[in-house]
């Protein structure tokens, strides 16, 4: 059975992609994986001071950083265990009851590409540990994962709760009916309000794909909100994000290969580094 891959890594917003995975797993039946990965921070040794010291100190105090990198890493063990601890009791006393916890040495979005045969979903914090309370900052991980990702990626902001409504903003590119398929046939946003979105662009035969595209929604049983607007790309979306009270929004996967070529100036970046509210990508 496939699972939701919760990660989680004790930072300010863990509660939050926690109540998100617990809402994941509720609407699509499956279980939650809380997995926490500890990944190696780097160590400044005693080599830094060759020839500032003697070799009998540095051997000493070589000895002595490696009993308290032994040390920490004991402690970071420890603490990853109680934290899953407390995210599993979460999800249990929401309601969910098969739920596993994972801890694995590494960097975590190679944890996460261990689990591809096991993953239905991924849920991943927006700002990762050491990134709190910085609304421009994306995780360090998340780029990465986001190019590697086979699997849809469920990005949460500092809070979260149950969203009611969902915003597609549809370009007419195969990467946006490919999303707009995998929304139909997931099961994740069924139930929702769903704001079918485009901004003219040069994109030929935009608004018959984007009538196409609202037909294949309602007749899935969606309830759909239409909108073709023009103007910035970006700033429509975002501005009618705001005065519809869009809770949350889906993207589809990026066309290149490499993620850092394709973000540089382009209104995708703007939209994940600064929303306010639950992302979907999906590929």
């Amino acid at each position: 059975m496939t699972k939701i891959v919760t990660c989680v890594d004790g930072s300010a917003i863990t509660s939050a992609v926690t109540a998100a995975a617990v809402w994941a797993s509720t609407k699509l039946n499956k279980p939650i994986l809380f997995l926490h990965a500890l990944e190696k921070e780097q160590q400044h040794g005693a080599d830094d001071y060759t020839g500032a010291i003697g070799l009998g100190a540095r051997s000493a105090l070589l000895e002595e950083m490696t009993r308290l990198d032994e040390q920490r890493a004991k402690v970071a063990l420890q603490l990853g265990r109680e934290l899953l601890d407390d995210a599993v009791q979460h999800a249990q006393d929401s309601g969910v009851a098969d739920i596993e916890s994972m801890q694995r040495h590494g960097e975590v979005v190679d944890s996460v590409g261990d689990l591809e045969e096991q993953t239905r979903l991924i849920v991943i914090g927006r700002n990762g540990k050491g990134h709190d309370n910085s609304f421009n900052a994306l995780g360090s991980n998340i780029e990465t994962l986001l190019r590697k990702a086979a699997h849809p990626v469920l990005l949460i902001p500092d809070n979260f709760k149950q969203p009611s409504s969902f915003m597609i903003a549809y370009d007419g590119r195969e990467t946006a009916d490919k999303a707009l398929q995998r929304v139909i046939d997931g099961g994740l946003l069924h139930g929702l309000h769903c704001h079918l979105v485009s901004v003219k662009n040069n994109e030929k035969n935009l608004h018959d794909k984007f009538e196409s595209a609202q037909q294949r929604l309602q007749e899935k049983g969606f309830q759909v909100t239409a909108s073709y607007i023009e103007g910035d790309i970006f700033e429509s979306l975002m501005a009618y994000k705001k005065s519809n009270d869009i809770e949350l929004i889906v993207m589809g996967a990026f066309a290149h290969s490499k993620l850092r070529q394709f973000f540089v100036g382009s209104n995708t970046l703007k939209m994940l580094e600064r929303s306010d509210i639950p992302l979907i990508v999906l590929r």
